[in-house]
């Protein structure tokens, strides 16, 4: 392959990661609590808090589905009623209200509940950095740590299928390796461009 021919390439591969990388943005941007909405430090619970602190239950009715406002209040007015009752009744009715807001939160989701996650657990670095996003305003942060790693994913399957492209035709194993390769790096593909083709819609409608 001819330094041209490489570079144009590696152009082309760049060009197509940054513009898959803006497109999945705005995915992960609508939808940042899906995958951490039931940890203790996510922010369906800090919604929680804050509404316990407040009295203000609007505060977590945004987390739910419209038909389910009324599990939620009568679940807000039981744990107000307890909390007055000690420090201790006070912890477990807020535990019993995190995991009531949550579980339905999740089954509006179509998701499991399989309990409330600990504070400080690995998200890996997409989910902060989404979330860091919506923050700060910028997704400039965002842009770059999935453009990369898109960029990177790319380079590594597309690299690896050229090496074993050139196979005797004669050499079966050699053409198997080919062939696992090229069907992996296809795949790749083809799912980074179900992702930036997938509509941006939330997890539900409201029915009303």
């Amino acid at each position: 392959m001819s330094p041209r021919s490489a570079g144009s390439e590696r152009c082309a591969i760049k060009g197509l990661a940054a513009s898959l990388a803006l497109a999945i943005i705005g995915a992960v941007a609508v939808t940042p609590a899906h995958a951490h909405c039931d940890g203790l430090d996510g922010p369906v619970v800090a919604a929680a808090q804050q509404a316990l602190q407040t009295g203000d239950l609007k505060r977590v009715l945004i987390w739910v589905r419209a038909e389910d406002e009324g599990d939620i209040a009568r679940a807000f007015a039981e744990t107000l009623a307890v909390r007055k009752l000690g420090p201790q009744a006070e912890a477990l009715a807020d535990r019993y209200f995190f995991e009531t807001l949550v579980r339905i939160h999740r089954a509006g989701e179509g998701a499991p509940f399989t309990g409330l996650k600990p504070a400080g657990r690995d998200l890996g670095p997409a989910i902060p950095a989404a979330d860091n996003a919506i923050e700060t305003g910028s997704a400039e942060a965002l842009d770059r740590l999935l453009a990369d790693e898109l960029r990177e994913g790319l380079r590594k399957r597309f690299q690896e299928v050229i090496e074993k492209k050139a196979f005797a035709p004669d050499d079966v194993a050699a053409g198997r390796a080919f062939v696992e390769a090229y069907v992996a790096f296809i795949h790749y593909v083809e799912n980074l461009h179900q992702a930036a083709e997938r509509p941006v819609e939330g997890h539900y409608k409201d029915t009303d």
